[in-house]
């Protein structure tokens, strides 16, 4: 029996892991639950499943969530210590799915412990990875991908001498045909309506504007080890094959599966086995078709952003993340429109230098920086 905690376990990819727990409760047994700032959920979760330890981000939610788990023998804590010790806990496996640069540290502290991690929180690779690889070699902690797309090219995965391309697929989100004046008036209701995935706003929000894609180019340079130039995405509206590894003798292999993030969760967990899971099987024939086409990086200039940070190097792939979260929010929020989105990033990494990250204060001073000039940005877009 594996013994497990989920950071982020009340957002879709933390409830999904949970369902594939109750499922198989001879497997796992789950030690810590956290959450932002949804102490009900949290507890509820907790409770549920019988951790051991729930922990709340926000402070002001500790009482709320003490006060739901009075009776009920499961420790309660608050604040961002709490949720890195919780991280860094002695289990088998951790599941790393905070939305945001909020999970990076205790990412780390997993890491950093020798863990096994299960990551599907971009941002700890995107803007601290060679940190967490460097953190991961020295403590002997296994990255175990569960985004989609990272998964599906784990599961194919050889040597990376063999490796010619890696190329990940993307839907195209809800604006995949849609032209420049359409995607100017777009509206977050609009934006956050997936075609083939459920996941929340923010990340819908990425993949509408493909950032996610672009955010998953500089992930997968670090868990895979290829040059920027080894990766590339493919527009595939079916969502049916995830990731395509060419090898150098032309061989190319695929992962296919259905769009649901258990099927990837499931193998991240279980690895290096594998677990049942209740998600529709693949029918192929009853699709009967897979499209493919070029990523337009005319209409979608998010994706060339994060290829050119990639590209640099240093902190240009942190500034690029921070910039993007600020835009988001303000565009969910109604102060920006879509388009200006990209514009935003493209400002701000356009008025911040290309330093050297050496630790993880340097990438919080970066964060910082960043995170106030796209402010400043949104600011001036919203006055236009």
């Amino acid at each position: 029996m594996k013994r497990l905690s989920i950071l982020g376990a009340t957002g879709s990819v933390g409830r999904s892991t949970l369902d594939l727990v109750a499922r198989n409760p001879e497997r796992f047994r789950v030690h810590a639950l956290t959450a932002n700032t949804d102490a009900a959920a949290l507890a509820e979760a907790a409770k549920a499943c019988g951790a051991a330890l729930a922990v709340v981000a926000d402070e002001g939610a500790w009482p709320a969530l003490k006060a739901a788990l009075a009776g009920t023998g499961i420790e309660a804590a608050a604040g961002r210590a709490a949720v890195c010790a919780a991280a860094a806990a002695e289990v088998d496996i951790v599941l790393a799915a905070i939305v945001g640069a909020a999970g990076l540290e205790p990412t780390l502290a997993a890491v950093r412990r020798g863990t096994a991690v299960a990551l599907a929180n971009k941002e700890a690779l995107v803007c601290a990875g060679t940190l967490m690889t460097a953190a991961a070699a020295a403590s002997g902690a296994a990255l175990l991908p569960v985004d989609s797309e990272h998964n599906a090219i784990f599961q194919v995965l050889e040597a990376k001498e063999r490796i010619a391309r890696i190329t990940l697929t993307a839907s195209g989100g809800p604006f995949r045909e849609a032209c420049l004046e359409t995607m100017r008036g777009a509206t977050p209701a609009a934006a956050v309506k997936h075609p083939t995935w459920s996941m929340g706003a923010k990340i819908s929000v990425d993949s509408a504007t493909l950032m996610n894609k672009g955010l998953e180019l500089i992930e997968a340079f670090h868990l895979f080890g290829v040059r920027p130039d080894q990766l590339d995405v493919l527009i595939h509206p079916q969502s049916v094959v995830h990731g395509l590894i060419e090898f150098i003798d032309g061989s190319v292999l695929a992962q296919l599966g259905p769009a649901d993030m258990r099927v990837p969760i499931a193998h991240a967990l279980a690895w290096p086995e594998r677990i049942e899971t209740p998600v529709t099987r693949l029918d192929l024939a009853a699709l009967g078709r897979l499209d493919f086409a070029e990523a337009d990086r005319t209409r979608f200039p998010a994706l060339a952003l994060a290829e050119a940070a990639l590209a640099e190097g240093a902190c240009r792939p942190c500034v690029l993340n921070a910039a993007n979260e600020v835009a988001v929010a303000a565009f969910l929020a109604g102060r920006i429109g879509f388009l200006d989105i990209a514009g935003v990033v493209a400002d701000t990494l356009a008025a911040m230098p290309a330093v050297p990250l050496g630790s993880l204060d340097d990438v919080d001073a970066a964060d910082a920086a960043a995170r106030a000039r796209a402010a400043s940005f949104v600011v001036q877009r919203a006055a236009a």
